[in-house]
């Protein structure tokens, strides 16, 4: 019996590389930056039921709202919304029903690494550059890696006190 292969094909190089990859929407999140600027945080997984290089990384991508109106771009969400084939003129009542929309949708995007600089420091960002339909028909056939649930609660809250907190 074979212990492991050796696959030269199969490594780890540090980050996706520049290039286009199928993947899914596995997360979905409003949230603010330290200067309290609002974004939707969309987390996808290059998917690992397609023959592609870097299977199950994430790529983080970030829809920012305007600190002037506190609107998120409506333009942005256009186009991740034609890319994941959600309904057109289908109308949301809450950014929660938009976002669960999104969630565990397929799309194809084009990534790449860049440079920025911000208050005179320099950042590396995978960024994506396109969003277009997925060339994949058929089911998704990913497969998520399966988190550690030694602390599930079988999807109930956790009642936790205040006498039950050391401070």
């Amino acid at each position: 019996m074979t212990f492991l292969k050796l696959d030269h094909d199969n490594i780890f190089e540090g980050g996706l590389a520049d290039g286009t990859y199928e993947v899914v929407v596995y997360l979905t999140k409003q949230d603010a930056a330290k200067s309290g600027t609002e974004f939707i945080n969309l987390d996808l997984i290059v998917r690992n039921d397609v023959e592609q290089k870097g299977k199950n990384m994430h790529v983080f991508h970030k829809i920012w709202a305007s600190k002037e109106t506190g609107q998120f771009n409506a333009q942005a969400i256009n186009t991740i919304g034609k890319a994941l084939q959600l309904q057109n003129g289908k109308e949301y009542s809450s950014l929660e029903e938009l976002m669960q929309d999104m969630t565990f949708k397929t799309c194809r995007v084009t990534v790449k690494n860049e440079e920025s600089e911000y208050n005179g420091n320099t950042y590396q960002n995978l960024n994506v550059k396109k969003w277009d339909v997925s060339n994949l028909t058929g089911p998704l056939g990913h497969e998520f890696k399966k988190k550690d649930d030694s602390f599930a609660t079988d999807g109930k809250p956790l009642d936790i006190s205040d006498d039950d907190l050391p401070f």
